[in-house]
């Protein structure tokens, strides 16, 4: 049974080491599953979880393998009747034993009283302290005002349940998954590979050293310090900023949020486009007429040294890439075509990657693929998720 767990887990792309497989088999042998499907559950992430990318991965396997359980242990039929169409709560709410929920409790509480409920219960409850109910500050549940507890089936209203298998709790960590602004951070705290060694004295702890001269002084602690660096990472980025990116906007929103909360950049500047890059680009994302400078005038003062995004959708008319006057905004009597502007930025900069937002399984076959195509062929392109992130970043760090 557990080894046709194990290879699940590795269908879903986690990848299981032998030696987390038999620690876990340790674990149960031990009993520290409290011979409960929770109690194994929460081993598998306590043991086989390498990072928040794979909570969601043995959520899938989970509740595959199990055959979407959804609440601690096996819950009676009748219960998940019971507990449909969940009633509003009142203000104050009172069951039928007439007490207060208790607020706080310990898993193993929740779970001894998880049990005694099972057996006393014969029926529906709403708005209660105690029973396994719908809208009352009962610790069992769901939708209530219960400060912590286990909620069965429903939806969680405060977040403050402990949770079980059957819910996909993680899917916002998964690789593939468009990213928040933590997650923007993250990726982009890889550019600080980018740095020089400052010529002054060492002064910053070698840790990787300090490990092997240790190791070699037969323990006796060596410590090594090598020369601060100090940053070099210049970045432009470029947002297009309108049209059929809209439906983007709250996840360009995240991006320039996470990218101008970091510091380890020595320069960073943020412009605008609309669909394609022209003579002008705008300051702000309304991209506003007059609010703007000349595309030349960027060009010229940001050296080649900069590192260059641009982040959009890649998705617009042909003319508007390909011709004279093209620009969608009339009156915007663009000289050159969009994708000399392209070419121009590719040729100036050498480190520049485009992220888009749309999935890449769509680009051959979206409205717009004919520009997306022709983009592609000048700038790496990434999907603006976690993997992709990373892959473009790594293209920006790597020599050619």
């Amino acid at each position: 049974m557990f080894l046709t767990f194990f290879y699940l887990l590795r269908e879903k792309g986690l990848k299981v080491s032998m030696g987390q497989w038999m620690t876990l088999m340790s674990a149960l042998e031990k009993g520290l599953a409290a011979s409960g499907l929770t109690g194994f559950y929460g081993l598998c992430r306590s043991i086989l979880v390498n990072s928040e990318a794979d909570f969601d991965k043995l959520d899938l396997a989970f509740f595959e393998f199990f055959d979407g359980v959804r609440s601690p242990e096996d819950l009676p039929a009748a219960f998940w009747a019971w507990l449909e169409n969940a009633k509003d709560a009142p203000d104050h709410a009172r069951d039928d034993k007439g007490q207060f929920g208790d607020f706080l409790h310990n898993l193993a509480e929740l779970r001894k009283m998880f049990e005694d409920r099972k057996e006393e219960q014969k029926e529906r409850h709403d708005c209660g302290t105690y029973w396994i109910g719908t809208a009352g500050t009962s610790a069992l549940g769901h939708g209530g005002t219960g400060e912590t507890g286990i909620r069965v089936g429903g939806s969680g209203v405060h977040s403050r349940a402990v949770q079980v298998a059957g819910e996909r709790n993680f899917k916002d960590f998964r690789q593939d998954t468009i990213l928040d602004i933590r997650q923007f951070q993250l990726a982009f705290r890889k550019l600080r590979q980018y740095s020089a060694r400052m010529d002054v004295q060492k002064s910053e702890l070698d840790i990787g050293a300090t490990v092997a001269k240790t190791s070699e002084n037969a323990g006796m602690l060596n410590l090594v310090y090598e020369k601060p660096r100090k940053n070099t990472v210049k970045l432009l980025v470029l947002f297009d900023g309108g049209g059929s990116m809209h439906r983007f906007s709250a996840l360009c929103n995240r991006l320039f949020t996470a990218v101008s909360q970091e510091s380890h950049f020595k320069d960073l500047k943020f412009y605008y486009f609309h669909n394609c890059v022209y003579d002008k680009l705008y300051k702000n994302p309304t991209c506003k007429h007059g609010d703007w400078v000349d595309t030349t005038y960027v060009m010229n003062n940001l050296g080649p040294e900069y590192k260059v995004i641009f982040v959009g959708d890649a998705s617009m008319s042909f003319s508007e890439l390909e011709e004279v006057f093209g620009a969608s905004y009339y009156g915007i009597r663009n000289q050159r075509p969009g994708i000399d502007w392209l070419r121009r930025f590719r040729s100036r900069y050498e480190k520049s990657v485009w992220f888009n937002p749309i999935p890449a399984e769509r680009w051959n076959r979206v409205d717009g693929s004919i520009t997306i195509g022709s983009i592609r062929r000048i700038f790496p392109m990434y999907e603006l998720t976690i993997d992709g992130l990373d892959a473009g970043i790594k293209n920006l760090l790597v020599s050619r």
